[in-house]
């Protein structure tokens, strides 16, 4: 079942210079229940800005998405309700400890006392938060701050989860059981957004993926389907190659 149906979509931006600056131009994707679907391309590629009109943070100029259902435009309660979302700069309350912090958001779902208390014990031990879940998040390490996002962005059990850049800037065991959640959602039937720029990531963790860049998606697929079109078994070279092309044909020089 698709969880997420964009078609189309488009943003663009008013530019002094050149008139318009298009971010996300044309791109079309689905992704299923019980499937991590990889966004990756490099800085600048329009990731973010499309997924923040997946979140309903940015509003399209054209097309659709539809999450769970809802369109992002005309129903974004439902698709707010729908989704978690972390990124790898959500800020957080630094006077607020762990606890209340993910309490707070479980209020703003409207979680009924019981189920929120529930939730809450659950989050805190799968992601091994019960050593600093009174600790103010202003004295939390980058690591720690990313548990509590995540724990938040779960607390009301979403269909959808995206990731945005999430493991930018954590260390190697803090990325690392990053990943393992993301991949125990997958387990538990959730959909996954995944956006990143690392290739290792794409390899161990995504379904399919899209190869995203200047505003546009180059390709769609599972990791060998790419590797057969493309004829290219090493995937780092198949995503540079294909920007690369990309670029020539823009007569640009990729960055």
């Amino acid at each position: 079942m698709d969880m997420v149906q964009v078609n189309e979509l488009t943003k663009s931006y008013p530019d002094l210079a050149r008139g318009e600056f298009v971010a996300v131009d044309g791109i079309s994707f689905r992704a299923a229940a019980g499937e991590i679907f990889g966004v990756l391309g490099p800085n600048g590629a329009g990731k973010t800005t499309a997924l923040r009109i997946l979140s309903t943070i940015l509003q399209p100029t054209s097309g659709t998405v539809v999450i769970n259902g809802a369109d992002v435009v005309t129903n974004p309660d439902w698709v707010r309700r729908s989704i978690g979302f972390v990124s790898n700069n959500t800020a957080l309350y630094d006077r607020m400890n762990a606890r209340e912090m993910v309490e707070y958001f479980g209020r703003i779902h409207e979680l009924e006392e019981g189920l929120l208390k529930s939730r809450i014990e659950t989050l805190f031990t799968n992601l091994r938060m019960d050593d600093f879940g009174d600790t103010p998040c202003g004295k939390m390490s980058t690591g720690m701050k990313q548990k509590v996002s995540i724990a938040r962005a779960l607390v009301h059990d979403p269909p959808v989860v995206i990731f945005d850049e999430a493991s930018v800037g954590l260390d190697v065991m803090v990325s690392r059981a990053l990943l393992d959640t993301i991949s125990s959602l997958r387990d538990a039937g959730k959909c996954v957004i995944f956006s990143t720029h690392i290739m290792r990531e794409v390899e161990r963790l995504c379904d399919r993926v899209a190869i995203m860049h200047r505003g546009r998606i180059l390709d769609t697929g599972t990791l060998p389907e790419l590797s057969d079109r493309h004829q290219q078994t090493d995937f780092e070279e198949l995503f540079f190659d294909l920007l690369t092309r990309y670029d020539q044909q823009l007569g640009t020089v990729a960055v």
